[in-house]
């Protein structure tokens, strides 16, 4: 493996803080949302921070490489448009999955619009080291894939976070983006330690390190991205810097922008928390000391990615068969109401099913702003009671449409707010821009009437 890019400080770019990003001191490095970026239209302040000589990162977040299904080739092309575009040095996504069902399970497929937790079991790390081989493949620079944050644990795990992910590593020689904000989250929700995680990890292997803040509400810990990064992360940080010296370090911020002079304080925590924890000792083999010793023999040895490969296809497909219905099971109890899955905590299902909901509420206002507009206070109330039984099936445009849809059909809203809602329905729900062809009009003109009745 060769060494990590140096990357530096930086911080995750997003429109509402071009401005302030672009003049903050020392940033050496931004991360933008790979799926908000167009690669013909790029935002003139990503242009502007490249001629600058500021490296951009993409990073995804719709791929799911733990998924069961193997990588949308769609999706890993968009991808790989947008390093191509940034001149990017790597591009990162996540260890989870976004949508279970389909044709491997025989039921409908659903989408999380969020990213959820893979069982940390041998199944789930085969089906995981095979689409990340898929990815690797059809990328044009080197993929790192990062640790999640979890509000449910899967029963009957296998492996624990850093067994999984230095196994993860050492089979695919993929990087890893260490989010220290998700070690800590684990740590709340799940028990889990994160200097045991740590010290298991192939720390060599890092690519970079995210750092983000939250909040902990009766019990359990949200990481919101939208508050100031707390003095336990800060922590898990400083204990990650005193084992090795991370190649980049990037502050997270979604939500609840603060001023300029704030964002500049917390890279400056950062700082000063990297120059504190100096790595006093450097691990021996290619990715470092593990805590344990592997039980399946050299863990150190060369990557072989042809391992799983070479197996037999049927173990492969059986593999991915157990995981699809294991992930389906889960999903479709969190966003359509079927019984929670055997082995789950009912009442962290219940918290992960409304921040779900909530989630999706909030990004089909920002996607629809005229949604929230037209509905007023009724907007909040009426998209959770309708998520409750109409799970998203495709991205947020296509779940606002729906929601839309479904209000229009049962007679919600009324009035001048109804026409408002008809109008904005009809006007995306059809080509764009609206064809005068006379089926098309046709059809329109069936829908209006339709809507009517």
């Amino acid at each position: 493996m060769r060494e990590p890019i140096r990357l530096g400080t930086g911080i995750g770019w997003r429109p509402e803080i071009a401005e302030a990003v672009e003049n903050l001191p020392g940033v050496d490095w931004v991360e933008a949302v790979a799926e908000n970026l167009c690669p013909g239209h790029l935002p003139e302040s990503l242009l502007r921070l490249r001629e600058r000589g500021v490296t951009v990162v993409p990073h995804g977040v719709s791929l799911g490489l733990g998924g069961a299904d193997r990588p949308d080739e769609a999706r890993l092309t968009a991808l790989a448009e947008r390093a191509e575009a940034l001149g990017s040095p790597l591009v990162t996504e996540h260890i989870a999955f976004v949508r279970a069902g389909g044709p491997l399970t025989a039921s409908p497929l659903l989408e999380a619009g969020h990213l959820l937790p893979v069982p940390r079991t041998r199944d789930a790390l085969r089906v995981l080291c095979e689409n990340v081989r898929a990815a690797q493949a059809a990328l044009p620079v080197p993929l790192a894939v990062e640790n999640i944050a979890a509000l449910v644990s899967w029963p009957g795990e296998e492996m624990t976070e850093g067994q999984f992910l230095y196994d993860l590593a050492d089979r695919t020689g993929v990087r890893l983006l260490i989010d220290v904000a998700n070690l800590h989250t684990n740590h709340v929700n799940r028990g889990e330690d994160p200097a045991e995680a740590l010290g298991e990890l192939p720390v060599e292997a890092i690519a970079y390190v995210h750092v983000a803040g939250g909040f902990e509400r009766e019990g359990v810990w949200h990481d919101s991205h939208a508050h100031p990064v707390p003095r336990p992360v800060l922590d898990i940080l400083a204990d990650l810097a005193s084992r090795v010296t991370p190649p980049g370090v990037l502050l997270e911020r979604d939500e609840n922008f603060p001023a300029p002079a704030e964002l500049e304080r917390e890279l400056t925590s950062i700082r000063e928390t990297l120059e504190k924890a100096e790595a006093p000792y450097r691990t021996t083999g290619r990715y470092g000391q593990r805590a344990d010793p592997d039980p399946h023999g050299d863990a150190l040895a060369d990557p072989d990615p042809d391992s799983d490969a070479l197996a037999d296809p049927d173990d492969s497909l059986a593999s991915r068969q157990r995981v699809a219905l294991a992930q389906a099971a889960l999903l479709s109890a969190l966003v359509a109401g079927t019984p929670a899955p055997e082995g789950f905590d009912r009442v962290r299902l219940g918290v992960q099913a409304r921040a779900l909901a909530a989630k999706r509420a909030d990004v089909v206002a920002k996607v629809a702003p005229e949604l929230p507009e037209i509905l007023g206070d009724g907007y909040r109330p009426a998209f959770l009671a309708y998520a409750r039984r109409h799970p998203m099936t495709g991205g947020y445009r296509r779940d606002a449409l729906d929601f839309a849809g479904h209000l229009l059909l049962t007679g919600l809203p009324e009035g001048a707010r109804a026409r408002r809602l008809r109008a904005w329905w009809l006007e995306r729900s059809g080509p764009a821009p609206l064809s005068e062809r006379p089926v098309a009009r046709l059809a329109r003109a069936t829908r209006r009437t339709l809507l009517r009745r």
